[in-house]
């Protein structure tokens, strides 16, 4: 996956994301819930969602690039991505004034992309 593949969303789950808004599903990293979703974005190369994580880490939100979701149940409307909660919780602090900036974006970029401390799942055969 690319630094750009980052913040777009898998092929599988396109579909899904784009047709549904998943404001208010909860969100599963892969060792439980961190919390539900606050905004969705569908913006092709630059989409995200921001998780607000409750009292799970006293009411933060955080910014999670397009391509850490793995998946998501319409049904049971929750949205599951391919973190752990420590890799969210250490992940830089959101600041909704900086969604659109570029240094801000890189940064969360190397972070939950190739290399960052929030790398993804090696186990993952979508990468």
């Amino acid at each position: 996956m690319t630094s750009t593949g980052i913040w777009s969303y898998r092929e599988t789950i396109v579909g899904g994301i784009g047709s549904t808004d998943v404001v208010g599903y909860g969100v599963e990293a892969l060792d439980g819930s961190i919390g539900t979703s606050d905004k969705a974005t569908h913006d092709a190369g630059s989409a995200y969602i921001v998780v607000d994580t409750g009292p799970w880490i006293f009411g933060k939100k955080v910014m999670l690039p397009a391509g850490v979701v793995r998946d998501i149940d319409m049904d049971d409307e929750k949205v599951f991505v391919n973190r752990t909660k420590d890799q969210i919780k250490n992940a830089p602090e959101f600041d909704e004034s900086l969604t659109g900036d570029d240094a801000y974006r890189s940064e969360l970029g190397s972070y939950y992309g190739s290399g960052g401390a929030g790398y993804r799942d090696s186990n993952d055969p979508t990468y």
